[in-house]
Formats: structure tokens, sequence, C-alpha cells
């Protein structure tokens, strides 16, 4: 056999060995040549990501049919003690653990003890049940139903219509396979005399899970008598599933500690050497990508090393309950984990019971009624929210973490980022999804940088427009999940009436905006099934006749291809029609998420990513400008972010016809995707805050205005964002009812003077502007500061068609024709 591992690494830098090369080709020794090629496929799969869960340890029983010579956990019965849990103790933990903010409630019991004691019978015939898995499942039941916590259950062996079942109200499970040796359940062997250790039975539980899409946990137990060859077969078997179902979630490579009143008291246990070569070849045989998991309290000295192997996962942490298989070595305090992973060069991030990969997947591997809870917990990346921050909320933003003053894996390539970015040149979509995922550290240099760039590019000033939004209807045809604004056939259960207003009332609105220091009135609304073309030119003749020098900012482009359709003409034709009837510019909203795999989820019926950008680029040509936006923190990940931008991007060095980018988080609150279940909570703070510095960044210098929406983020994140590359501040707005029919608690109007002093809080220049970033004219600036309150609105729910306007509308139409 060879001294080092040098064949198999050197095959496992190019792909994963097969079987046949890992038992040929490894070695016994441990090396570090092991250790750094461990390390170096850890960090192309994970980055600089340790994760963890925060959990509490529910032990619903210590009876067990098995006898394992290693185990304290399993318990005899004892006079007078409850065989079971019973339910107000559950609950009792549970919300212990839910209050200490664990989002896991890890259940772990004794195999199938009615199988073996009556008292185990009698008891759970008192508690309802027939079974211990009958049980386990309403407890998890109960959880559901009585907490935010999600059940992960660790119940032994189990058939396939008991796996089935627990699928309903867990969102993962799992069962150590331990080791495949059948001699270790040999007589003298630790496992003789637990049938449910047999290797056969436990894989077969596995292959149903597999079969059944569970996320599914397993490992070994190394240190009981097993060989490494036994090791590496055991890998290999879990490997075999995992490449057959796909649902191995994480791989544990746990190490036997002796307990003092086992039949293995006496037994050595491994060393840290040993367990280090096991983590490294766990890491060789299955990649970059699986989750490695070694618990930390059980190395409590050594276990910043194992990072040094592989590793990417601490597993589940406990701050309220002891480790009940382990209760003589606790959980190390989560801030000394974070600080040990830090030094390890690492990043701390915590996950949920279920791992990332598989809660974006979520309807695929989750029961239904269980889905919806997982969108609701996890971020873009599907690592655990854990803070109460959403936009629209008035919930505090979180408070900042020191940064680690150590170098984090990756720091060099986000550098590198960094400065080509600066420099003006072209980022990749990786290297934009690098910017996302930036943590700790690393998402105080990705702000720091666009802030920097931002103050090199534009300046101090932070400009904003005093406008009023008007949206004339509320009334569409179209089919967006996200929208909670539009009535119509889908969204008719919406809170809220459906209005039609006259032109007579938009003009009202227009000339009360002018009169309290308007430059801009910004026109946009449903699709009306009766609208035409020549509604939207109406709108822009009758304002700009009462008010010649009020600019228009109108028409989404969707609106423009709806209006262009219903008159038979091409959109350039329409867009010369509305530019010759007054409108200035048009807002970039309809955008969404510029990736068709994301826009046929959230917006299936509405323009496609190439429309879009087509009615934007041919506005621009014929001397239109527009915005554009995005809306994320729904169904999307990081990559669409990336593509998104870079779609921008291109068209921008086409035409130059973008004067801002607006970042547009998503409401959540009473928008039907998610009410539905169907989407997250909206962007988390930090990644809020990145979207803006990192339009910043891939955007330089091409679109030099990056917008903060106050609406739908509030002033301290406004504030955030303004320290991360933001420059603009968009409308003062009025009136405005997108983001309110969503959920927001913002307000409709943000007032100069408000406007103002949230500016200069921040160290920064106030301006106000023009639609076109020109200074707006002193009159209607000193008007805009003694601004009396807005007349009431008139939301008239009369119908409009293109052929039934109002009397001024008509009249507009005549004396224009």
């Amino acid at each position: 056999m060879k001294k080092t591992n040098t064949v198999l690494l050197e095959i496992s830098e190019l792909r994963r060995p097969s079987d046949d090369e890992v038992r040929r080709h490894f070695a016994d020794t441990c090396d570090e040549s092991l250790f750094k090629h461990a390390g170096d496929l850890r960090d192309r799969g994970h980055g600089n990501v340790i994760s963890y869960s925060r959990k509490v340890f529910i032990p619903l029983t210590h009876l067990c049919r098995d006898v394992c010579h290693y185990c304290t956990f399993a318990r005899t019965p004892r006079r007078g003690k409850s065989a079971f849990l019973p339910p107000e103790r559950v609950l009792d933990i549970a919300r212990a653990g839910e209050r200490a903010g664990c989002h896991e409630a890890l259940f772990t019991l004794g195999d199938k003890p009615e199988l073996r004691y009556r008292t185990a019978q009698e008891q759970l015939q008192r508690l309802g049940h027939r079974t211990t898995l009958s049980y386990l499942a309403e407890m998890c039941e109960m959880l559901l139903r009585e907490t935010s916590l999600l059940p992960h259950i660790n119940p032994g062996v189990m058939s396939r219509d008991e796996v089935a079942r627990l699928r309903q109200v867990s969102v993962s499970q799992g069962i150590m396979l331990e080791n495949v040796s059948q001699r270790l359940c040999e007589k003298g062997g630790p496992h003789f005399g637990s049938p449910d250790k047999l290797p056969e039975v436990r894989l077969q539980t596995m292959r149903h899970a597999g079969a059944l899409s569970v996320p599914f946990t397993s490992g070994i137990l190394i240190g009981i008598g097993e060989t490494r060859q036994e090791r590496i077969d055991s890998l290999l078997a879990i490997r075999e599933l995992h490449e057959r179902y796909g649902h191995i979630q994480e791989v544990i490579i746990q190490n036997f500690r002796a307990k003092r009143t086992t039949k293995m008291a006496h037994a050595p246990e491994p060393d840290l050497s040993d367990l280090m070569w096991t983590l490294g070849m766990a890491r060789v045989i299955f990649g970059p990508s699986m989750n490695l998991q070694v618990p930390p309290n059980l190395t409590p000295e050594e276990y910043p090393l194992l990072v040094s192997a592989g590793l990417n996962d601490w597993g589940g942490v406990s701050p309220v309950t002891p480790d009940h298989v382990n209760p003589e070595m606790p959980w190390p305090q989560i801030n000394r984990l974070r600080k040990h992973t830090e030094q390890a060069g690492k990043e701390l991030v915590e996950r949920l019971a279920i791992y990332p990969g598989y809660c974006l997947n979520a309807n695929n591997w989750l029961d239904a009624t269980l889905v919806s809870r997982v969108n609701r917990a996890v971020d873009t990346e599907g690592f655990a929210r854990n803070d109460a921050w959403s936009p629209g909320t008035n919930a505090a933003i979180p408070k900042a973490k020191p940064a680690s003053a150590l170098c984090l894996t990756g720091a060099a390539k986000v550098d590198r980022i960094l400065s080509t970015a600066a420099a003006g040149n072209r980022l990749a979509e990786d290297e934009i999804v690098s910017l996302f995922s930036a943590r700790g550290s690393q998402f105080q240099d990705v702000c720091a940088a666009a802030n920097e760039l931002r103050e090199r590019t534009v300046g101090d000033i932070v400009r904003y427009v005093v406008n009023r939004n008007i949206n004339y209807t509320n009334i569409c045809s179209f089919h967006c999940t996200f929208c909670a604004f539009s009535k119509g056939k889908a969204h008719a259960h919406l809170r809220g009436q459906p209005y039609d207003i006259t032109i007579d009332e938009v003009v009202r609105r227009a000339r009360e905006a002018h009169d309290r220091g308007a430059t801009e009135v910004c026109m946009q609304g449903g699709i009306h099934p009766d609208y035409t073309g020549e509604t939207y030119l109406a709108l822009c003749r009758a304002v700009k006749a009462e008010l010649p020098d009020l600019h228009i900012h109108a028409f989404s482009p969707l609106e423009i291809k709806h209006g262009a359709s219903t008159l038979g003409v091409s959109v350039e034709q329409f867009l010369g029609q509305l530019r010759d009837a007054g409108l200035g510019t048009l807002p970039g909203t309809a955008a969404e998420i510029l990736d068709d795999e994301v826009r046929a989820v959230i917006c299936p019926d509405k323009l496609s990513t190439d429309e879009w950008l087509s009615v934007s680029g041919t506005a621009h040509q014929l001397g239109l400008k527009t915005t554009a936006t995005i809306m994320f923190g729904h169904v999307e990940r990081y990559k669409h972010w990336a593509r998104h931008l870079l779609r921008v991007r291109e068209l921008q060095e086409q035409t130059g016809g973008f004067t801002e980018f607006v970042p547009l988080p998503f409401v959540h609150m009473e928008a039907p995707m998610y009410l539905h279940g169907q989407a997250r909570k909206g962007p988390t703070f930090r990644e809020t805050v990145l979207m803006h510095a990192a339009a910043r960044l891939v955007l330089h210098p091409l679109i030099p205005n990056i917008q903060a929406s106050w609406v739908k983020l509030g002033k301290d994140a406004v504030r955030a964002c303004l320290r991360a590359g933001v420059n603009d501040l968009g409308g003062t707005l009025m009136n405005e009812s997108i983001s309110r029919a969503a959920g927001t608690l913002h307000g409709q109007e943000m007032a100069p003077g408000m406007m103002d002093a949230l500016i200069t809080k921040c160290g920064r220049i106030p301006k106000q502007r023009t639609t076109l970033y020109a200074m707006a004219p002193r009159e209607l600036r000193e008007r805009s500061y003694r601004a009396i309150e807005l007349s009431p609105l008139i939301l008239s729910r009369a119908k409009r068609t293109a052929r039934a306007g109002s009397a001024r509308a008509a009249a507009v139409n005549s004396s224009s024709g």
C-alpha cells in the first residue's frame, strides 16, 4: 500500500473517485497532503461558510430495545418514572428553545421500546398510541401547531409507511449507519444483541427515505472496533444511496467516547489524527458539495483543527438543552464556536434542520404543508433568517456584529472582484454571486468598497425628486403572483376595492402636486382590460394641457406593450406618439427579475426578459430616458440577481438610456405568493444592503445613480444603504399605493424637510432634482417646503373605457388632433 494518498487525491481533483479507486488507492497514513486537499475540496463547495443549527434537544423516550455496548442514552424502565415525555413537557422544552432563538426541534428516542418492555406498551396506550413512532408523529404535529420550530427526527429503523407518515410532520430525518460491518453485530461486538443495528436493516430505512424524497442525515461512528477499510466501505455505502436518490443532506463523522457505566468503558477512543483522517477521506469520497459534520463537543479542545480536514458543519448546537446522547460533553457556547470558526478563516452561519440546498427545492423535498414554513424561515441562499427585519415592516434593523479582524477564506478573491468593479470592468456572473454571498467582514468590505466608489464617482450629494405617484387603476388582467395591488379575477380576494379614477381626478392630483412643489408626476396602473393606447395618450395630453411644465414620468414597459398592441402599431410608433403627447420618461418597472426562469413562476403572462429590454431599448433610441428596477427577495436566487444586473449593464452599454437603478425589495405581508406559502419574507437586511452595494459596483461607471426606496426600506435601512453606495432617494411620492397594498408600514410621503433631515443626519448633502437629474427650479423648491395637506383622494369605481372617458379627455383629444 502506498504511504500517501497521492493517486487518490489526483483523481479526486478532477472528479469523484469510483468505489474501486477509493478501495485501491486509499492509504492508512495521515498526512498534511490529505488535509490540504480535503480543505480545498470543501472550499470549492462551501466557500468560507461553516454552518450549524441552533436546536433544542427533545429526548422523547430513553427506552430502547437495543443494547449497544457504548450507549448511555438507552435506559431500562424505572418504577415511578414515566417512560415517555408527556406532551406538556415536550412543549415546555420546545418553547424554551424557541425563546432562545432555536429553529430546530431535534427528537431523539430509543428504538421500538414497546417491542421489549410491557411498561412501554402500557404507557403508549394511556397516551392513545400503539407505537412510539405514532406518538412521535403526534408530538411533531403539536410543535408545528404551537411553535415556530421545525422538527428533525432520529427515530431509528423505520418501515416505508413510517417514513412516509413522519415525512408529513418533519423537515428532515436521520439514522446513523454507524458501520456496514456485519462483524460488529456478532458476539463480542458492540452491536451484538441489537437487532436494529444490523447494517442491512439500517440501509433499508435509508432507501425508504430516498424513495420518498426525505432530506436525510446519516454517518458513521468511529472507534468501536471497526477497521479503516470498514469505515471506507461504510462511507461508500452511504454515497451509493445518495447517488441513487440525492437525499443525504449531511454525513456525520462521530468519534466514540468511552462512558463509565458501559461495557466499552475501557475501550480506547480514536485520537484526533484518526478522526481527521476519517474526515479527510470522507471529503475525498463525497466531493466538494456534501455537508460533512463532526460534533464539536466530542473534541472540546481540538475541534477548530477539524476545519482544516474538510468539515463544513458543526451540527446542532443547543443553547438550552444538553447533549442527551453524550451528556458528559457540554455544547460549546455559540459565541465561542464562532470565535474558533473565525480563527480557522471561516464564517459561522446558522441553518435550519434541513440544509440550504434542500430548502431551495422545498417543493421537491417536503410535504406541501411544510413548504411555507421553510420558505418563510430562510434567506436567498437557504440559510436561516436570524433577525425579524423584512422590507415594509417596522422591525428594527439587526445590530451590526463586530467583524473578524482575521483573514477569511476567499478574502483575496473578493478583493480582486472589488478591484475589477472599481476599475469599471464587467464582472462575471459567478463573481457577482460572490458579492451577494458576502457575510461578516466580507460583507463590510463589499459595502465599504461600494461607498468609496460612490464618493469618488458622485460625491456626497444625495438627490431626490419632489413628485406625486398617481396609480389610476388597480384593475389588472395579468396574473403576477407577487402583486397585492391589482384587482382582477386572479386577486379579487385581496384587500381594498377595485377603482378606476377619472382623467379629471388625475389632472386634479397633478395640479395639486405642482402647487406643492412637484416637478414630476409618476403615473402607472394595472393593465385594465378596457384600456387602449388611446387611454395612455389621453392621460398625457390632459396633464400637459393643464400643466405644460410638469414632467410626466409614466407607463411601464408592460403598459407600453399593451398600448401599442391595442392600437395595432409598433412599440416604436406608440412611444413616438406618447412622446409627442408629452411623455418625458418611463419608469423601469415590470422588470421584476430579468430572467425567464423566475418570470415563469412570478409573472408567467407578463413581458419576457427580452421584451422588457426591447421596449426599454426602443425608448432610449427615441430619446426617452428610463429607470431600471429589480424586485427581489421572493423565489429567486443570487444567480438571478447577477443575471439581472448584467442584462441592465449590457443594455446601458448600448444605449446609455437608464438614469438610475432602483432595487425594490419584495414586501411580503399581503403578497399572494407569500400568503400561499410560495415565497420568502423578502430579502434579509444583509441581502438588501448588498443589493444596493452590488448595483453600485456592477453597474459602474455606466449608471452613476443608485437609488434606495424609502417606502419599502424605512429610514434606518435607508441610512445603511447610504453607507453602501446609494446616492439617491427617489421621490417624495405624496401618494403610494403599490407598496402600501403589499403591507408596507413606512407611509406614503417623505416630505422635503424629512428627506433633508434623513440625509443630513448621515453626514451627506441633500439636493432636490428633476427627473433627469437637473437642479429643481428655485420657485418649486421653495414651494415644496411650504406644502399644505393633500386633499382627499377620489377613487372612482365607475368603468372607463377607451371610448368613454371624461369630458376633459374628449376635449383634449379633439383639440390635439
